[in-house]
């Protein structure tokens, strides 16, 4: 008959018409595809026919000799579906992956006024605060990226498929000065970093920094720097003197974090001295075990000082995957429940889940990750890269 070709085995007729059919599908796919452009289904068309057909011309010589029986049909027609399913996934999540913006939260910038002022501290004194040094693996290298607020750091940026970073001024920020310098130079840090977002917007964002060692200006210049400068945060580099943020003279920071629905980064730095002596043997006291051992610490005061019932709406973020605690969050319940401890309205890990987000930097290891969206929720982690 016309038109038709019989299959080996039952010898029903495989009529030459089925191709349409074929094509039909195609059309119907690249309508419900909205990522498919002509071209696209072009290639998908001609590759699944090549799928299919290829062996057959190589084997029979021309594609008027094809017999085949229904079993060899069917196990092409399959072959070339997973083929097209595979790529029009591949498709997918590289239109998802375009359609997502990328946001890193814990980058770090830093001023070079800043730095020639911490140098100069050390210098002059030397055992004014434990750990001002920068640590051996930090090089001149290292320094020159940190102060680049400009082509070089977008080049890196795009490199790595970072879209826009929120940046902060690196540890320990102007906490380490008398309050007056340390006020002026939390203002140059600031002027500088809206000065650079001003020139990037679509690129960079911005925590502002202030001297907690000053509580009531540093509450003014947290005004001024998300009010006036147009800053998207706050980051303290925890301690203050060996202070922490449970003491109600930081209160006023704290107070206007919350009127201005402002979140506190609450970043590492090395351990204050009354704890310093038991981090320094094995460099033990930065990234190893100290930034984490010292964080850790602070949000424990915080949570068990009440600080999150007297600022019900305050907003705290952690690095470094919430620096331990979501690990330790069930001994922290049970725990504080026991005769003695402070009376709190919650329990530690309610006011962990609610009042505290946290951010995957320097933390790239997938257990640890399934850890905390067991424990918190996608909702409570933020990507950074540090």
């Amino acid at each position: 008959m016309r038109g038709e070709r019989h299959v080996d085995g039952d010898r029903s007729p495989v009529r030459g018409v089925w191709p349409i059919g074929l094509i039909v599908r195609y059309c119907i796919c690249s309508v419900a595809r909205p990522d498919c452009v002509p071209g696209a289904f072009l290639i998908d068309f001609f590759s699944t026919l090549t799928t299919i057909f290829y062996p057959l011309v190589i084997n029979h010589g021309s594609i008027g000799a094809i017999r085949m029986d229904r079993r060899t049909f069917l196990k092409q027609a399959m072959a070339a579906s997973s083929a097209y399913a595979v790529a029009n996934a591949a498709r997918a999540q590289d239109a998802e992956s375009a359609a997502i913006r990328r946001i890193a939260v814990e980058e770090t910038f830093a001023v070079p006024e800043v730095l020639d002022a911490l140098r100069t501290l050390v210098e002059n004194e030397p055992d004014r605060e434990p750990g001002l040094n920068a640590p051996p693996y930090v090089v001149t290298d290292t320094i020159r990226t940190l102060t680049d607020l400009g082509e070089a750091r977008i080049a890196a940026m795009d490199a790595a498929g970072v879209d826009l970073q929120v940046l902060s001024h690196w540890s320990p920020g102007v906490q380490p000065f008398d309050p007056a310098q340390g006020n002026e130079l939390a203002r140059l840090v600031n002027d500088r970093l809206a000065e650079a977002i001003g020139r990037h917007p679509d690129r960079f964002a911005g925590l502002a920094l202030v001297a907690p060692q000053d509580p009531q200006a540093g509450a003014q210049e947290l005004e001024r720097a998300v009010a006036s400068l147009g800053l998207n945060g706050l980051l303290i580099n925890s301690h203050t003197n060996g202070e922490h943020l449970d003491d109600p003279k930081f209160w006023p920071i704290l107070e206007a974090a919350q009127a201005l629905n402002t979140p506190i980064y609450l970043h590492p730095r090395t351990p204050p001295v009354q704890m310093y002596d038991a981090f320094t043997d094995y460099l033990m006291d930065r990234a190893l075990w100290g930034f984490a051992a010292e964080t850790s610490l602070h949000v424990v005061r915080l949570i068990m000082g009440g600080v999150f019932d007297q600022f019900p709406g305050l907003q705290i973020v952690l690095g470094h995957m919430g620096e331990g605690i979501p690990f330790w969050l069930s001994r922290l319940d049970e725990v504080s429940a026991r005769t003695g401890m402070p009376e709190l309205q919650r329990s530690p890990s309610e006011y962990f889940r609610d009042n505290i987000h946290i951010t995957t930097s320097a933390m790239f290891w997938d257990p640890t990750l399934t850890l905390c969206l067991d424990v918190l929720g996608a909702e409570r982690i933020m990507f950074a890269v540090d």
